[in-house]
């Protein structure tokens, strides 16, 4: 035909099979890797001389656009609609990338949509993922209802957590995922992220850690054997409560059957203006979660030698179970930790409306200080008996540590204890 054109017949970047994970395979050395943590936290994904002729601009602009012009019929760009990826969020996701070590990293509309995403593309009805009690509330509730009723998928909890055979025994030929917390929350038990991957490996199975209330400033879990990371931006990485978001980083084969078999249909991203704000925030991360830390050493001590206080955990302190463990795969404690008051919610209740400094509110990682009651709010779903197991008393109250002068904040706390 007079004016017809050949048509490219190559596979469309869009066009994704689904990723097969391999055992022996590790995460291909990044070329930023010769940087140091704050340089990468500061450059990864965009510099402005390096990228000059893209954007003209110091800082990584916000791309405000849901869809990208063809250059031409057959040439489809990448991005191509904002319902999968956006310009703004490929800056933040190859930051976050570096900042795990990973290959590569798809950022999400929230933690719990990260880690639904994830699922969703890897399981299918009749297979399970193996995991523990010490999981976000919202991940319990994916793992005991959503995905089970509603996709035919079951999740097996492990009865003895610190213990790697606890781990092989719920491992079978359908396990698709083994799924860590650590620190956990609200309870901060530390999962050795190293054992429990050697057994993963040694089933063939494919281990993510959620690093979200330690952050890669304090931990890094590609580097003990993890395969893929999850991440709630909301918490610790933006760190002042102003933006909902959330990622996984892992290879990228897995990232883009991630994003172009399921993102590209559900459609929830993280939008480019909330995008450009955490790749401001994540420029301060690394001095934060110093800060986040010191503060809530000190804190947890305080805590610890007051007669009103049943328990504390944080696994900076001396008698926490994994303490020595903490200090193998953690550069500090960082800023979230919990205790125990006496005479249950009651006791809870009135210690926590108490506060003058501190703040009643849902969420962790903030600039302030925070506190919240774990059983009312966000592990409610769990059965008393499950709540037990974890560690999860009614008088347990969750402490978010922030910025503030630590004298300060325990100076609340005293007065409210007493």
């Amino acid at each position: 035909m007079a004016g017809s054109r050949e048509m490219q017949t190559e596979k469309p970047f869009f066009m994704r099979e689904h990723w097969q994970y391999d055992p022996q395979a590790r995460p291909r050395p990044r070329a930023d890797a010769h940087l140091g943590f704050n340089t990468r936290a500061l450059h990864a994904g965009f510099h402005p001389l390096q990228d000059v002729d893209k954007f003209r601009s110091f800082v990584p602009p916000i791309v405000q656009s849901m869809t990208y012009p063809y250059e031409c019929f057959d040439k489809i760009p990448n991005p191509v609609y904002g319902r999968t990826k956006t310009p703004t969020a490929s800056v933040l996701e190859e930051r976050l990338a570096a900042l795990e070590g990973g290959e590569a990293a798809l950022t999400a509309a929230s933690g719990s949509q990260a880690l639904f995403e994830l699922l969703f593309t890897l399981v299918r009805p009749g297979d399970n993922v193996v995991t523990s009690l010490h999981v976000f509330g919202e991940g319990y509730k994916q793992a005991t209802t959503i995905f089970p009723e509603r996709c035919g998928v079951t999740f097996r909890f492990v009865q003895d957590p610190a213990d790697p055979r606890s781990w092989d025994r719920e491992i079978d030929g359908r396990t698709r995922m083994v799924w860590v917390e650590t620190p956990s929350n609200p309870c901060l038990f530390v999962t050795d992220v190293a054992a429990v991957a050697e057994v993963a490996h040694a089933r063939g199975v494919p281990l993510l850690v959620d690093n979200t209330t330690a952050t890669a400033a304090l931990q890094r879990p590609m580097e003990l054997g993890a395969d893929v990371v999850l991440l709630s931006i909301t918490k610790f990485l933006s760190g002042n409560a102003t933006i909902l978001g959330g990622a996984i980083v892992g290879p990228e084969a897995l990232i883009e059957d991630v994003r172009w078999n399921t993102t590209e249909f559900i459609g929830a991203i993280m939008q480019p203006h909330d995008a450009w704000l955490a790749l401001q925030y994540l420029e301060t991360l690394s001095l934060r979660m110093e800060r986040h830390s010191a503060n809530a050493q000190r804190i947890a001590e305080f805590l610890a030698a007051h007669p009103r206080v049943v328990r504390v955990n944080y696994p900076g302190l001396p008698d926490h179970a994994q303490r020595a463990l903490a200090e193998r795969q953690m550069k500090a404690g960082g800023g979230l930790l919990s205790f125990v008051v006496p005479h249950g919610m009651a006791g809870a209740a009135r210690v926590m409306d108490s506060f003058k400094l501190i703040i009643h509110a849902v969420t962790f990682g903030t600039s302030r200080t925070i506190c919240m009651h774990p059983p009312t709010i966000t592990h409610e779903h769990l059965t008393r008996e499950e709540r037990a197991a974890a560690g999860i008393d009614d008088g347990l109250i969750r402490l978010s540590v922030g910025l503030e002068d630590a004298e300060d904040v325990i100076a609340d706390l005293e007065q409210a204890l007493g």
